[in-house]
C-alpha cells in the first residue's frame, strides 16, 4: 500500500469530501445508518488494516480510565506504573501515548494487546457509527490517516449519488 500516493489523493479530494459530509448533516437520508453499516462492511472486505497500521504508527489513541485499568491488569502492572511507562497528559488534559509508533504495535502490524486495546482503537476509524454526520470533522481527519476511512467516504458518495 503506497501511503504517500494515497495521502496526496486524499488531500486533493478533501473539499469534495467535506462538501459531501456537510450535505449529509443538512439533509440525512432516512436510511443513512443502514447505508453507513453496509458501506463499512463493503470497505472492510477490501481493506486489510494489517497491510497498513498507519493509525498505530502516526496517531495515538486517548486512554480512558477503564482502558488503563483493563490494559494494566492484562500486563500485570500497577496502573500508576503503566501510566508512567507509556502515557502522558496532552494539551487537552487527555491521557495519550508518550511516543509513536504505538509501543504495542508488533513488526507484522498486529497489536500485542489487541483483545484489551483502548476503546478509541476498537472504534477507529468510526465508519460504522450511527448518525455519522455528527463526526464530520473527525472523518475528514481520518481520511488522511486511514485508507479505509477514505474508501468509506468515496463509497458513501457513490452509494448515495446513485
Amino acid at each position: 500500500m503506497n501511503l504517500e500516493l494515497y495521502k496526496t489523493q486524499t488531500l486533493q479530494k478533501q473539499k469534495e469530501h467535506k462538501k459531501f459530509l456537510d450535505g449529509l448533516k443538512k439533509k440525512p437520508p432516512k436510511n443513512l445508518d443502514y447505508i453507513v453499516q453496509e458501506t463499512h462492511e463493503e470497505v472492510f472486505e477490501k481493506v486489510d488494516c494489517l497491510q497498513c497500521a498507519n493509525c498505530c504508527k502516526t496517531t495515538g489513541p486517548l486512554y480512558t480510565e477503564k482502558d488503563i485499568e483493563r490494559i494494566s491488569k492484562h500486563l500485570r502492572m500497577k496502573q500508576a506504573d503503566f501510566e508512567s511507562k507509556f502515557l502522558r497528559v496532552d494539551e487537552d488534559n487527555d491521557k495519550v501515548l508518550q511516543n509513536l509508533p504505538c509501543y504495542f504495535l508488533n513488526e507484522d502490524n498486529t497489536c500485542s494487546i489487541y483483545d484489551v486495546r483502548p476503546k478509541a482503537c476498537r472504534e477507529y476509524p468510526h465508519t460504522d457509527r450511527k448518525k455519522i454526520y455528527q463526526i464530520n470533522n473527525l472523518m475528514i481527519k481520518n481520511t488522511v490517516i486511514c485508507p479505509a476511512a477514505y474508501e468509506f467516504v468515496e463509497s458513501m458518495m457513490k452509494n448515495l449519488n446513485k
